[in-house]
Parts: structure tokens; sequence; C-alpha cells
């Protein structure tokens, strides 16, 4: 079974994220924050990481810079609602930056499953 951690700041789309991705199938641990989440990555490395990207104490963009030079093989999918501007020119930078895949909040369910089942079943 694939572990996923979920990132967001948001606990009603951690809550949602969660029950989906379990629903799914999938071993799902949470984290509030990107410092929160960074500590469980270093200790109990998941299948795929998604992460909200406008969060505090350490955003996902700085997240994503700092994985894909620690753990390059990590599979992370990106996630906004927009925060202080528009949710495209974060997607667009966490894709730049090194996301898998990048989704505007809020999410379409059966697209996000589809797409986390797909990336998780890619081989590096």
């Amino acid at each position: 079974m694939a572990k996923i951690l979920i990132i967001d700041d948001d606990p009603s789309i951690l809550t949602m994220l969660k029950r989906m991705l379990e629903k799914a199938g999938y071993e799902v641990d949470i984290a509030s924050n990107g410092s929160e989440g960074l500590e469980k990555i270093e200790c109990c490395p998941p299948d795929l990481l998604v992460t909200d990207i406008v969060m505090p104490e350490k955003e996902g963009l700085e997240l994503i810079v700092y994985l894909r030079r620690k753990n390059p093989g990590l599979k992370i999918v990106a996630i906004s609602g927009g925060g202080r501007f528009n949710y495209e020119g974060y997607l667009t930078s966490a894709k730049l930056l090194g996301a898998d895949l990048t989704f505007q909040k809020p999410l379409v369910h059966k697209e996000f499953i589809q797409a986390i089942s797909d990336l998780i079943n890619t081989k590096i």
C-alpha cells in the first residue's frame, strides 16, 4: 500500500483529502505546515507528497525546491487555491520547480484520485 503525506494549513482540506485517499486504498499521514511535513518526510519518507503552496512556516514552493535536491525521486503533487495572488502563478512555479502534478482547489475528486493512482504507478 502506497504511503501519501498531505501538507495543508486548512484543517478541512486535510480531513477531506485524507478521507478521499484512504477510501481509495492509500495509507495517509497529514501535516498542517511545511515544517511539520518536512519532519515527517525525514522520519518516514512517503511514496508521494501532496502539498499546498501557500502555508505558514515553510511554503510549498520552498518545500518543493528543498525536496527536489534532497530526495529527487519523491513524487510531488502541488495544490493551490491562490492565496494572495492567482493560483495559476503558484501552480506554474510549482511545476517549474519540480512538482510532478499540479491541481487548483477545489479539487475534482475523480480526476485527482486517478492522477494520484497514475503517478504512484509510474516508475522513476
